[in-house]
Parts: structure tokens; C-alpha cells; sequence
């Protein structure tokens, strides 16, 4: 019978799943120190080629100098960036606009002298004459023409020169703070920058010489000798327009204002009252930084008031004759073609004849009477 039997050569030293299988490949402590394996680094491993990346500089280098020598490069060449960025705009091919100064205003203020005694009455009876029945009250009578663009000029610049224009006339003809003479920033403000220092002076200083009479500039009565009989102020006018040059737009306003005025020391005494008549016709120029600005040029004023006295000097205030009141004999202040410095106009007109027995018709100036007469201005066309 056969059974398990031992091999030809005899049974193995060590048998399979014995402790021994694996003992030839036990090493010994001295040979795994001497086997001990060591990995290469990457550089190492990449041996003789050039590095990809550059290294950045320690921070030794950059306290050394290096970072110093870059900021003063970079201030440099922003430096010569900004030079060339100036020096392309002065040689800027498109032509710049030439810059305007506004001239000084040039005026005339002439009274008119009534023929007789000045007629008096009640605001509300005084202002149903002709033809002040027909004028309108305050703003309103300040109308705004059709407005037509010009050949450099919009629909809506035109219209704010136009809008600038009437808010002049409102504070220079109706505000009653101004027609007093406690306030002057309303109409100040208006102004060009280049006029406001002939405009201090015409009302610090006026004087009858052409370019300071500060009745030129606005309507100011004395409020110790005179007072509104009746806020509402009577007007009657007309506004024009043009174009002058290319960036340069004129206005012309012509317009009739009519006071209720009494005496100050009797503030309530009704049938007291007298009309006061004041022609203005203003010129005014506009270029595009005052279009932009809401200012005016005021280059001309003509101005016609009375009733007053030929001898009256109204180029500070107006000197307003009342209800009752004469001119004076005397005519027009003498002129002196010889002397010297700067000459003064002498003018003076008639007061259309007013007759008492109905109520009183105001024109503001007849045909000029005698030597130094004014001559009555014709209304612009708008």
C-alpha cells in the first residue's frame, strides 16, 4: 500500500510553511546600513540643465540697491510719459478758442422834464390812463420773442440768454430791495466778472461821465424822499436778438416802466400818488461760458426818467418830481467843451404834456427841446 513518502534525497531541511523558508534572504543589521538608499533631489535630478524659472533676489540684494534702481526707473518713465502727454496738448493741431473780455458798459441817463404840475391820485386811478391801462404787471410784461436758432447758436441757448436777460430786468427794474437801494447782489450776480468792478464803483461813486452812473445798471430811487404807492409795477417792451460773430449772441431789450410813487412821510395818504415813467434800452452780448454760467455783458444802457428837473443829477439816484410838484428853470447841467479830464453829458428831455383834468398819459420822452436835448430812441425789432 502506498502512503506518504519521504523524498529520493531525504526530507527537506526546513519544510514548507516552516520558520526557516525565508531564511537565506534575512539580512543582518551591517548589510541593510550598508543597502541605506538616498533619493535625488529635483535638482539633482535635472542635472546639467539650465534652471526654467529665474530666482527671485534675496532680500540682501534688495536692501543692497536693486529695488532702489527699479522705483527710480518707473518715477522716470512716468516722468517722460507725462512730458509727452503736455506737449502733444500745447501742439494740438485743433485751434483753441480765443479768450473774450467783456467790455465796459457805456451809458446815458437823460431826465424828462414835465411841462407843468405834476398830476396826482390814487395808483388805481392813475393806472387806468393811457396808455399805461394797456401795460401788464411786473414779470408778465417782460415777454420772450419766437425763438429761431441761429447759424452757431441752438434753439436752447438763445432761449437761456433770453431767460438771463429777463431775470436782469426783474431784479434791476422790480425787485423792491433794489429799487431801494438795500440790496445789489441780485443784479451783481448777473453780471460778467469783468463788468462787477465798474458796477461797485458806479454805485459807490457815480458820476456823470459815460461809464459810472448807476442808474445805468438799474432803477434805485432815495428811500428817505420816495416809496412804492403800489407794488405792482406797470410794463410795456420788447426783445430782440442776433447773432453778432461766431460765438457771440446779442439781446437788446427796450422796455417801459411805470411806478405808483408818493412821498415818504405820508405812507398813507391814498390820493398822494404820481407816476414815475422809466425807459430802458439795454444792449447785452453773450458767449458761450456766459450762456453756460447764467451771466450777462451789459455793454449799452439808455436810459430816459421823469418826470424830474432838468438840473437833477440823476446819475445816482433818480430824483422823482411827486403829485404837485414843478420842474425847476433851470435846463441841463453846462458843459465846458474846453476844460479838462473827462466830459459830461449834459442831456435833457420833455415830459410829454399831461393833462389834469382826466387821468395823466406818461410817454417817456416828446421831440428833443432846446440845445442838449435827448433824442427818443426807436424800439429794436425782434
Amino acid at each position: 500500500m502506498t502512503g506518504r513518502s519521504e523524498p529520493p534525497d531525504g526530507a527537506p531541511e526546513n519544510p514548507a510553511g516552516g520558520e526557516d523558508e525565508y531564511r537565506s534572504l534575512v539580512f543582518d543589521e551591517s548589510f541593510v546600513q550598508a543597502a541605506r538608499m538616498q533619493e535625488y533631489s529635483a535638482q539633482e535630478r535635472m542635472g546639467e540643465h539650465a534652471r526654467a524659472v529665474r530666482a527671485l533676489p534675496d532680500a540682501q540684494a534688495i536692501r543692497s540697491g536693486g529695488g532702489s534702481r527699479a522705483a527710480i526707473a518707473l518715477v522716470v518713465l512716468i516722468a517722460l510719459t507725462f512730458a509727452v502727454a503736455v506737449y502733444i496738448g500745447f501742439r494740438s493741431p485743433y485751434p483753441q478758442p480765443a479768450i473774450r473780455r467783456a467790455e465796459p458798459l457805456r451809458t446815458t441817463v437823460v431826465p424828462l422834464a414835465p411841462r407843468g404840475a405834476v398830476p396826482g391820485g390814487s395808483p388805481e386811478w392813475l393806472y387806468r390812463a393811457e396808455p399805461v391801462s394797456g401795460f401788464r404787471t411786473g414779470a408778465d410784461g417782460i415777454n420772450v420773442p419766437t425763438v429761431r436758432r441761429t447759424q452757431n447758436f441752438s434753439d436752447s441757448q438763445i432761449t437761456a440768454a433770453l431767460a438771463t436777460v429777463k431775470d436782469y430786468l426783474v431784479e434791476s427794474s422790480l425787485n423792491p430791495d433794489v429799487l431801494t437801494g438795500s440790496v445789489r447782489r441780485p443784479v451783481e450776480h448777473l453780471l460778467d466778472p469783468d463788468q462787477r468792478a465798474q458796477f461797485e464803483r458806479s454805485l459807490s461813486s457815480p458820476a456823470d461821465d459815460g461809464g459810472h452812473a448807476a442808474t445805468g445798471w438799474l432803477v434805485r430811487f432815495d428811500p428817505e424822499q420816495v416809496e412804492l404807492a403800489d407794488p405792482q409795477i406797470r410794463v410795456e417792451g420788447t426783445l430782440g436778438y442776433e447773432e453778432e460773430a461766431p460765438g457771440v449772441l446779442g439781446v437788446v431789450s427796450d422796455h417801459t416802466f411805470t411806478y405808483a410813487l408818493r412821498p415818504a412821510d405820508k405812507p398813507h395818504r391814498d390820493d398822494g400818488a404820481s407816476l414815475f415813467t422809466v425807459r430802458r434800452e439795454l444792449r447785452f452780448r453773450f458767449d458761450r461760458e456766459d450762456l453756460r454760467l447764467h451771466r450777462l455783458e451789459v455793454v449799452t444802457a439808455h436810459v430816459q426818467a421823469g418826470p424830474q428837473s432838468c438840473s437833477a443829477d440823476a446819475t445816482g439816484m433818480l430824483r422823482p418830481l411827486l403829485a404837485g410838484e414843478r420842474a425847476d428853470a433851470r435846463g441841463p447841467a453846462a458843459t465846458d467843451p474846453y476844460a479838462t479830464g473827462r466830459p459830461t453829458a449834459a442831456l435833457c428831455g420833455t415830459l410829454e404834456a399831461v393833462s389834469s383834468a382826466t387821468a395823466p398819459t406818461t410817454s417817456p420822452g416828446s421831440p428833443p427841446q432846446g440845445p442838449g436835448a435827448a433824442d427818443r430812441p426807436s424800439r429794436p425789432r425782434p
